[in-house]
């Protein structure tokens, strides 16, 4: 098992825990992250796209000119697809495109997110995050404290609305919790800040 500094809201070392190196340590399968990163993008689409056919469009009903005897190609409607205000041809229609991924496959995944973040030592292990007030300046010190600079997935053990408020405001900071965690949001935000007790649950659910 491998060893994690905790530290708390001030940024000192508290003391370590050891993580399982059966959901942390294992070699990260890039095949199954893409595999659900993809799922995840693509249920997440709302495939309300929609283009007219020519039997939808308005109007057409006349031809524009007779068949024969103009040198010109025969024509029946104005409103086929090469007229300009005609239908289109194999244009998108309303469709659902979620799908689902087999589970051992979703479970490798986020081991393999899990374990990219702790090999580029992107992981953060904090004792507890817990404010007695919503304060985006709180949020915001805390953070400094704790050296992060750039994007970061909070991840708490249950529901705060204290941090979670606090957190909403700052860019690239998102609060998660163990039941909603994903791939694509730990491969997305570039540390991965986790609450000792959250660490834990985690150890439970993907043992």
């Amino acid at each position: 098992m491998a060893k994690v500094d905790v530290y708390n809201l001030e940024g000192a070392v508290t003391g370590q825990i050891e993580l399982s190196d059966d959901i942390f340590g294992i070699v990260p399968n890039e095949s199954a992250m893409m595999a659900v990163v993809r799922n995840q993008l693509a249920n997440k689409r709302q495939g309300t796209h929609s283009t007219k056919t020519r039997s939808e469009v308005r109007g057409g009903g006349k031809r524009p000119y007779r068949q024969k005897g103009t040198g010109r190609a025969r024509h029946g409607s104005t409103r086929s697809a090469q007229y300009v205000g005609g239908g289109i041809i194999f244009g998108p229609k309303p469709r659902d495109y979620s799908y689902t991924v087999p589970k051992k496959v979703r479970r490798l995944a986020m081991k393999s997110a899990l374990s990219t973040k702790l090999a580029s030592q992107s992981l953060l292990v904090v004792d507890t995050m817990n404010f007695d007030e919503i304060k985006t300046a709180k949020m915001v010190k805390t953070l400094k404290a704790l050296k992060v600079d750039g994007s970061a997935l909070i991840v708490l053990a249950g529901v705060d609305k204290n941090v979670e408020k606090s957190a909403r405001n700052i860019r690239d900071i998102k609060t998660a919790f163990v039941n909603t965690i994903n791939v694509f949001d730990i491969l997305k935000y570039d540390r991965f800040i986790i609450t000792k007790d959250a660490a834990m649950k985690v150890q439970e659910v993907y043992v």
